[in-house]
């Protein structure tokens, strides 16, 4: 896939050497508290492993990117595409930034508005979707800022910490994006793309 340059980031492949970077993250408790049951238990190295190697090695219902700084390309996380649907052109989006230094600085937002325009214009979906925490109000507040809009609440859907929390379901329409782009911009820059 091609690379996707932002303002500050870029959307790049993944590679080997992302392992050391994937392992510093999928463990701790501060960046998976805000991610799915799949990290509730600790991950062995060779869990890591093999998921880097599906990546590497392509799949038919997912796309990924590593989110990259645009100066060294260095880690700073990663957003993907998961369970794509190519006959209703419909893709899941699931991104974590993986330190907590990088947290309310905007990496995670410009990510998202560049893999939004990516799956809109290169792969041709009509329809973006997420799932989120309803206490991740941060998170909520970019994927607003992205264009998403909330489609549903599955109440008490998770247990977390002691609690039950709602999931709160957000989607994003090709037409809607197209109409609030063509009003604002994409305001990520130009948005190139390299090979």
């Amino acid at each position: 896939m091609p690379r996707v340059h932002g303002k500050r980031i870029m959307l790049r492949e993944y590679r080997r050497d992302d392992l050391p970077w994937m392992r510093q993250w999928v463990n701790d408790p501060e960046i998976v508290y805000y991610l799915s049951d799949i990290f509730l238990y600790p991950h062995p190295l060779e869990s890591t492993e093999a998921y880097l190697d599906s990546i590497l090695e392509g799949s038919q219902d997912s796309r990924g990117f590593v989110i990259a700084d645009l100066s060294d390309e260095a880690y700073i996380g990663q957003v993907n595409l998961d369970s794509i649907d190519w006959k209703n052109r419909v893709g899941r989006i699931g991104i974590v930034i993986a330190s907590t230094e990088y947290f309310g600085l905007g990496y995670g937002t410009e990510a998202m508005k560049l893999l939004i325009k990516f799956a809109f214009l290169e792969m041709n979906l009509n329809r973006l979707e997420l799932e989120v925490y309803d206490f991740n109000e941060r998170a909520i507040r970019s994927y607003l800022s992205c264009g998403f809009q909330q489609e549903g609440r599955l109440r008490e859907r998770q247990y977390k910490n002691g609690r039950y929390v709602d999931v709160i379901q957000m989607g994003l329409l090709r037409s809607d994006w197209e109409g609030q782009r063509n009003g604002q911009g994409d305001g990520v820059g130009e948005g190139k793309e390299t090979r």
